[in-house]
């Protein structure tokens, strides 16, 4: 089964066109992950998804229903959480309240906490801690862990080992290969080793174009497919 089917979309910033021409497809119980040079249009793919910067063309589907022209709020309301790659914690709010505003429904956070503790055991000890005292690693397990908070099917997260340092990242990919046994994941990574170590499928983009895709096994053993495109071994 296909969780998210994004089929060419174009996307406008202002007067730019900034993707011209993507289509990514991730299977249910995958991680895939959006691979490419810095500005190739990654995150504008995430931000299309979500609705914060409509596709002016193409088709956006989740679970095999059309979400193009909805509202930001009402794809999230789908089951789809979204982690930007500024993470977007409150920083006067403790962790508890960071995590409790992420309800959509009452009871929401009760029920997960055990295993948002299980992913993340940093937060139990810190959860009435202010957000903005918290180190960058610990902000971006506050910023996953709060898409956790309701029954997210779909999970698109932004760049979640940037700025974080070698320990954190290896803590923040164990804790996304556990998220993958409750759901479906769409990564954007810079970082390749992280990338091949996590996802199962890739979709690389370049100059707003989906140009290749496959399995993340088949890429790692093509080292001029990665010199032509990423520039990273």
């Amino acid at each position: 089964m296909t969780v998210l089917s994004v089929d060419d979309i174009h996307t406008f910033i202002g007067q730019f066109h900034i993707l011209e021409g993507v289509t990514v497809s991730v299977p249910a119980n995958s991680i895939a992950v959006l691979l490419g040079r810095n500005g190739a249009g990654k995150t504008t793919t995430l931000r299309s998804i979500m609705g914060l910067n409509p596709p002016a063309s193409g088709a956006i589907r989740y679970q095999g229903e059309m979400i193009n022209g909805r509202r930001p709020f009402d794809i999230a309301q789908l089951g789809i959480g979204y982690v930007p790659d500024y993470r977007a914690i409150f920083r006067q709010l403790t962790v508890e309240e960071n995590l409790k505003i992420a309800e959509r429904q009452k009871g929401d956070l009760a029920r997960k906490q055990e295993f948002i503790f299980k992913v993340f055991p940093d937060l139990q000890r810190l959860y009435h801690w202010p957000g903005g005292q918290l180190s960058g690693g610990q902000q971006q397990m506050l910023a996953v862990a709060r898409v956790l908070v309701p029954d997210n099917t779909l999970l698109l997260i932004d760049e979640p080992s940037e700025g974080l340092a070698p320990v954190i990242i290896e803590q923040m990919m164990a804790a996304i290969r556990q998220l993958s046994s409750q759901t479906t994941i769409l990564l954007v990574e810079q970082n390749f080793h992280v990338a091949r170590q996590l996802a199962d499928r890739y979709v690389i983009i370049e100059d707003g174009r989906s140009v290749h895709e496959g399995l993340m096994a088949d890429l790692v053993k093509d080292q001029a497919l990665i010199n032509r495109y990423l520039g990273a071994a």
